[in-house]
């Protein structure tokens, strides 16, 4: 019996990684009877299909989750800002691709209808597509076991400590939030209605089920600019570092213009007295200070706007630092600084941030928006107040996840505009009646948001298996002062009443009344699981893995597809880039495979269950067990050369494969087919790891930053040869 598993292929440290695990995943699979099948939804990947240069794997995936058979390993991929997206487009037409220019400006119909292509492949362009059910993530017990018996370090934490969340206090996503259930099933198309009454389109009508949430909210620039500047002020006044943490790759609409009006204030005597030079520059705030820098470079007045530039940073408050050692700041790049990586990276360095002189130092972190800031302000006063979390002891945070359809912000991208000028920007139904209306002045982010019936449902379904299942509390954390998390809370309310609770702890709080309970519970060893929407599930899954495993990419992600299938998902890729950046220099991949490991597991498992297929349960059981073993022996990446890397990572789990499928009675057949690949693999431990050791300490050219040669990839991925030999013999 033949059976597929399709494996994604995508950017950075992940992709890299896939060049070397790949090949022993498939030669593995083949003795099941399984093809692992690629799929490429890299950026690169995205960019070809969308001018029709290459085949839509995201679509075909897309369609794939609506199948009951779908089986999707899916790694992380780049959510690209728009200077990743032009660095992307650089590369491919170096390469001799036909692809345009991204226009920044598109003024004719063609350069409209480019931009709308780039549109669909920017930010969360794989994710919404993908994430056809909600998430079920949670550290898997052999690693939760491995954090405890090798602590990892969480920095010390006092009441002195300065460090403190800022947000504001009206005029922002969560104080404009308006939000209604569709009573049946309708349409509506998004209006702007300018102050003379004329009516702008600005999104055609779309259909509305029945029961579905439907928000409408806005974020005013002229309030978010008063905010800036008297956080700026604050910061100097106090002595910390000034720092902006939002979600410009995932929230590819709104976070990108939120990032530029901290640029623009920050730099405003800049960006006043040098506009006329700006605009013939083609300088966009949105893009951060590294872009306009680089557009800079050559002309006559570079060294003048450099030296007005470095006298704005030299007045203003110090700024937190990406790189100290090359000068990039937070507010270089907008997707450098992504909040649910960066906050709990603070938190776990006892609040602190890197300043420019490369050490770390208190600080004041912008979270402008409150839906979410709340949470990491509520963190930080407990730190303050409990000091730091042992790993050793702390309890678990698994996360159920509101993500189907296209829940929440992260479908909110073609319902996400810029208001051209004052008026009104509504919803208007079939009926030409308006469901929802905003009043907006020009530059102010409209936001409309969509939460549909049966995921909701299906949400709450999961999270009352998952209690039962593992016989731990669940909270849903709902804000009732919050438009949309009420109509959320009155259909939990409902659907709870669907599951037998009894002998079940869940509950309904607030997410500060939640986030201080489970870090208690925490704190005193005890587990909870947080049940929460789609961008909390975001944020959860770094800040609580990283304070309780070190990392967030050793969790396992399953995504229970709606129409029956599966898609398991691999762990978080905000240190992709510095990863490679590493490899680039030193041929040492520090990107840790452990979440392909374990997804592997349950995608395995799903073929032996929906198809009779017996021995990919023995590849699922045995591959567990190698997975314990990387653990129990710490076969993972280290952080530098002449330990461990991740190609020496993927010999052991090899090894370990290998060595259960040769010692398990359950098929005789796998055990004869591996017994002498373990056998071989053992016996020459010792100079394949010492050959792995020997390649790095030097630059590795792979040809290109987002389209790698493949000829290179297999130089420097796939370097030993006696290695390869026996995965290829498979």
């Amino acid at each position: 019996m033949n059976t597929k598993i399709y494996y994604t292929l995508t950017d950075e440290s992940p992709f890299l990684a896939t060049q070397s695990l790949l090949p022993i995943v498939c030669g593995f699979a083949k003795a099941a009877d399984i093809d692992v099948e690629t799929k490429n939804i890299s950026l690169p990947g995205r960019i070809l299909a969308a001018f029709g240069k290459a085949s839509d794997d995201l679509d075909f995936l897309g369609k794939l989750t609506l199948d009951p058979s779908a089986n999707i390993i899916k790694l992380p991929n780049i959510s690209a800002s728009v200077p990743q997206l032009k660095a992307a487009i650089a590369e491919l037409q170096k390469n001799g691709f036909d692809v345009p220019d991204y226009p920044d400006a598109p003024a004719t119909d063609e350069e409209k209808a480019v931009r709308a292509r780039y549109d669909k492949v920017k930010g969360s362009a794989v994710n919404p597509v993908l994430r056809q059910g909600n998430s079920d993530r949670r550290a898997p017990k052999a690693v939760k076991n491995y954090a405890r018996n090798n602590p990892h370090s969480n920095g010390v934490w006092n009441e002195s400590v300065k460090t403190h969340v800022s947000s504001m206090q009206a005029n922002d996503f969560y104080g404009n939030e308006k939000s209604i259930t569709l009573a049946k099933a309708d349409t509506f198309k998004i209006e702007f209605v300018d102050e003379a009454g004329a009516v702008t389109e600005l999104r055609a009508a779309k259909p509305l089920l029945v029961g579905e949430i439907l928000d409408a909210t806005v974020m005013r620039m002229a309030a978010l600019e008063k905010f800036i500047a008297e956080q700026m002020a604050d910061a100097k006044a106090k002595g910390v570092l000034f720092s902006v943490h939002l979600k410009a790759t995932m929230m590819k609409v709104s976070d990108p213009v939120l990032f530029g009006a901290f640029v623009r204030v920050f730099f405003k005597d800049v960006f006043v007295k040098y506009a006329d030079l700006f605009k013939e520059l083609g300088i966009d705030a949105n893009n951060g200070l590294g872009d306009l820098y680089k557009r800079l470079e050559g002309n006559a007045k570079e060294a003048e706007v450099k030296a007005a530039i470095d006298a704005a940073l030299a007045a203003g408050p110090d700024l937190a630092m990406v790189d100290s050692a090359k000068g990039i700041t937070n507010l270089h790049v907008p997707s450098d600084i992504i909040i649910d990586a960066s906050m709990p990276a603070m938190i776990r360095n006892s609040g602190c941030m890197w300043n420019k002189e490369g050490k770390l130092q208190e600080v004041k972190a912008c979270v402008p928006d409150r839906c979410y800031a709340g949470i990491y302000e509520a963190a930080i006063e407990f730190c303050k107040k409990n000091g730091a979390f042992d790993p050793k002891t702390m309890g678990t945070v698994p996360n159920v996840g509101l993500m189907a359809q296209g829940a929440e912000e992260y479908g909110s991208h073609d319902k996400t505009f810029i208001a051209k000028g004052k008026g009104v920007i509504r919803a208007v139904n079939a009926n030409g009646e308006v469901l929802l209306q905003q009043d907006v002045e020009a530059g102010d982010i409209y936001r409309m948001c969509q939460a549909k019936d049966a995921p909701i449902r299906d949400w709450v379904k999961l999270a009352v298996t998952r209690a039962r299942v593992s016989n731990t509390p669940a909270i849903f954390w709902l804000d009732p002062q919050r438009a949309h998390d009420r109509e959320i809370q009155k259909k939990v309310e409902v659907y709870l009443k669907d599951h037998d609770l009894n002998g079940l702890s869940i509950k309904i709080m607030s997410p500060k009344d939640a986030i201080v309970e489970t870090m208690t519970r925490a704190k005193a060893g005890l587990d909870t699981i947080s049940v929460t929407g789609n961008v909390m599930r975001d944020y959860l899954t770094d800040l609580f893995p990283i304070l309780e495993v070190g990392t967030s990419a050793k969790m396992l992600s399953i995504v229970p597809l709606m129409a029956g299938g599966g898609l398991f998902e691999t762990g978080a890729g905000g240190s992709a880039p510095k990863q490679v950046q590493q490899f680039l220099a030193e041929n040492y991949l520090r990107w840790d495979s452990l979440g392909e490991y374990f997804a592997l597991v349950p995608a395995f498992e799903q073929v032996a269950s929906t198809t009779g297929n017996a021995k990919a349960k023995v590849l699922a059981d045995t591959l567990d067990e190698a997975n314990g073993k990387i653990l129990e022996f710490n076969r993972t990446p280290a952080r530098k050369i002449g330990e461990l890397d991740n190609r020496g990572s993927h010999f052991y789990l090899a090894l370990y494969w290998s060595q259960a499928l040769a010692a398990q009675k359950d098929d005789a057949e796998l055990a004869a087919k591996f017994a002498p690949v373990a056998a071989t693999l053992a016996a020459r431990e010792k100079e394949i790891v010492a050959a792995f050791a020997a390649e790095q300490g030097k630059p590795a050219d792979i040809g290109g930053y987002y389209l790698p040669k493949p000829e290179l990839l297999k130089k420097w991925l796939r370097p030993v040869a006696e290695f390869n030999a026996v995965i290829d013999a498979l």
